[in-house]
This record gives C-alpha cells, structure tokens and sequence, in this order.
C-alpha cells in the first residue's frame, strides 16, 4: 500500500457517523460515570490532543518522532515551576507560556533535527529527547527523578470574575473536552490549507516537492515546532489534572505510546488519533487487568499483548481502526446494492 492511500484524509459518511455518537457520548458520560471514570476519560481526551499533535509529523508530513514526549512534559514543568507553593496562578497566562516554552523547544530541536532524513531523524529525535530526560532526572533544582508536585489548579479568574473553576472535576472534564475540539478542528483545518497540502506532498514525495520550489525545510520546521506546541497543551492539561510531572513524561516510552496511538487510530487525519488514544488508554487497562493463570500473571506482561494487537492490527487493518469502520462501511452498502 502506498502512502498516500495508508492515509484515510477524507472521512467517508459512515466514519463521520460513528464519530458524532463518539462525541455525543463524551458530552453526555459525566452525567452517567462516576468521578473515576469521568477522570479517567478525561486522561484519555489528554491523550488524544499529544496524539494528534504527533499525527501532524507522523501521519500528515511523514517524520516519526521518538522524542515527542520532551515537549510534553516540557510544559508540564513549565506549569510546575510558574506555580508557586502557596497560591494558584493563572490559566490565562501560564498557558501561554507553557505552550510556548514547548514551541521554543521544539523549534530549537527541529532545527537541527530536520535536517536529517529517515533512520537517522528517529535516532536524532530520540538522543536529543533523552538529554531533555537526563537534564531533568539527574538535577535536584529541576525536580531529580521524583518530580514535581503541582499543589493547586490553575485560576481562571478574569477582571475579578470567575467563568469555571478547574477544581470541579466535570469542569475540567468540559474544559479538556473544548481543548481536544478545538485542537482537532485547527489541524482537520490546517489538513486541507496550503501549507497542509505541502505537508502531506512532502510526506508522499519531498524531492519532488522541492524541484517545484517548495523550500522543504522551513515546512518541516514549522510542522515540528506547531506539533511540539500542541504536545505542549496536551502535557500543561496533565499536570493540571494529575497534579504531578515527572521525568517519566519525556521518557521514550512515553513517545512510543502516542506513536502506537497514532498507527492504532489510523494516520493523517487526526480523528484517528483520537480514536487511538481511547482504544490504547482502554486496552491498556485491560491488559493490565487480566487474571493470573497457574504461575503466570497475564496483567503483568501487558506490554507482550499491546504489542501483539498493534502487530495484528498493522497486519490485518494497516489503515488503524478508522479504516476498519471505513471498510465495514463499504461492505455494508455492497450488500445493499
């Protein structure tokens, strides 16, 4: 399969579909789950915002990143450090300059980075992601390997009014619920404009595209700076829900978990990602919740079955789960007719 038709950019009617009830649910779950759950989708719609910012690389312009997590918990510690032990600080400009913080990173790294091609931009990305690691791990100012707590949420007090309150655990649900739209709707829109266009005629041939005068590097550098921004968001919504960052957000695994949500989901549209975060997050409780048979403790070998199921999954689906409704979809209006 090509790469351009591993890439489910236009969403047929049935897709759409199943997507409206997704989010006709989501509106609707607080009403019906308990505040575990409620916290635990709310995990999971974080998730998705750091998985659609790395299908902006990986599905749309075609760069696999291994250190995508950096920016990820860049921002988190960037809300850590603005947050002072005694008193909340404010949304409004903390989540600016967390995201920012991430974005300046981002650019920094990208800049070096995507000069490489192939093999060596994933070993590259993931060297540079591992000292943003070790800078934090090894350095008691920075937190050391314990981390850092975030004793308060941020206020959202503006002119001496209050429009919702973060504490409230369904308001952060809605407030994440906005973010996760609001993000996907900027890049189905950013998808389909010129420099989306670019993005994706990179992905499929970046030669070409450079013949046509298309000055390929400042195209990849902005798709890795807004994409290193957006992770930024997603890691500045951790912090604010868990409470805690650590050096374990930037960690390689971290960045393998949003890659594997992104092959899971389906690539280059973004709603696949946000499908494949909720199918990951899910099959990773599963997995961790399955019984011990004789001496054998399935739950604890859960990386063996995540692994195989994406193994089965590319095999079988290699468009991710939005392509398997895609399919089903096809099939039932050829028995139709």
């Amino acid at each position: 399969m090509s790469t351009m038709k591993a890439n489910l950019e236009i969403l047929p009617r049935g897709v759409q579909v199943t997507l409206v009830l997704g989010l006709v649910a989501l509106i609707a779950f607080p009403f019906a789950g308990t505040d575990f759950y409620t916290q635990m989708v709310t995990r999971m719609m974080i998730m998705a915002i750091f998985a659609m910012s790395l299908d902006l690389l990986q599905g749309v312009t075609g760069l696999v990143s291994l250190g995508h997590a950096a920016y990820f918990g860049l921002a988190g510690y960037a809300l850590a450090f603005l947050m002072p032990q005694g008193e909340a600080v404010s949304l409004w400009w903390t989540l600016p300059v967390a995201v920012l913080a991430s974005g300046l990173a981002a650019l920094i790294i990208g800049f070096f980075v995507v000069r490489t091609h192939g093999i060596y931009f994933i070993m590259v990305t993931m060297a540079f992601a591992q000292m943003v690691f070790f800078l934090f791990f090894d350095n008691k100012v920075l937190g050391g390997s314990d981390g850092l707590y975030i004793n308060f949420k941020p206020d959202t007090t503006l002119f001496g009014w209050m429009p919702f309150d973060l504490d409230n655990k369904r308001t952060l649900y809605y407030f994440t619920l906005a973010v996760m739209l609001g993000v996907y709707a900027f890049l189905r829109r950013l998808l389909w404009s010129p420099f989306g266009r670019a993005l994706a005629g990179i992905r499929v041939n970046e030669h070409r595209m450079r013949a046509m005068g298309f000055g390929t590097f400042r195209y990849k550098l902005a798709a890795f700076t807004l994409a290193g921004a957006l992770a930024g968001l997603a890691g500045y919504l951790w912090g604010t829900q868990t409470g805690y960052i650590n050096p374990e957000l930037m960690g390689f695994h971290m960045s393998a978990h949003a890659i594997m949500m992104v092959i899971l989901g389906g690539m280059g549209n973004f709603a696949g990602a946000i499908v494949g975060a909720f199918a990951f997050e899910y099959l990773l409780h599963v997995f961790k919740d399955l019984p011990q048979v004789g001496s054998v403790n399935l739950g604890k070998h859960w990386q063996l079955w995540m692994g195989l199921f994406i193994v089965l999954l590319v095999t079988f689906a290699p468009r991710g789960i939005l392509g398997l409704v895609e399919r089903f979809g096809r099939r039932k209006e050829a028995g139709h007719e």
